[in-house]
């Protein structure tokens, strides 16, 4: 059975990017952290509404969009060089990770989480109780 759950993830991860830069979605919040050299793109706790501060919400998204893919795609190599070394993915990850994206659709019902990662989580949950690899 060819393994490649690592690479969904990695090419998940791509395109989360892709498309949080792209002038479809947060394109606009990017060009103006261009601007500074990604540096200091928020006032951190002073845009906190606790103390005070007036929160950005799109630059919190578009920065949380793109990180969000960024650390999938670093997952997505650690599964990728997993399989190709042991060829067992192991199941508290697959667990944790189908809890998490659990999470997302529960809390972002229509999103990337319940069209493709929901359905990867499952397939792996599945792949891992298959008797082809013993997890």
């Amino acid at each position: 059975m060819k393994l490649f759950n690592g690479k969904i993830l990695i090419y998940t991860g791509i395109s989360h990017c892709l498309l949080g830069i792209s002038p479809f979605a947060f394109g606009k919040q990017f060009l103006t952290f261009s601007q500074t050299y990604f540096f200091k793109i928020s006032d951190g706790l002073f845009e906190f509404p606790l103390l005070n501060g007036i929160m950005n919400y799109e630059n919190f998204a578009s920065f949380w969009f793109v990180y969000f893919g960024i650390l999938i795609i670093v997952i997505g190599i650690l599964i990728n060089y997993i399989e190709k070394t042991n060829k067992i993915v192991p199941k508290k990850f697959i667990t944790t990770y189908l809890i998490a994206v659990l999470i997302g659709v529960y809390m972002i019902p229509f999103s990337g989480m319940t069209f493709l990662m929901l359905p990867h989580a499952i397939y792996m949950l599945y792949q891992s109780r298959n008797k082809k690899i013993k997890v």
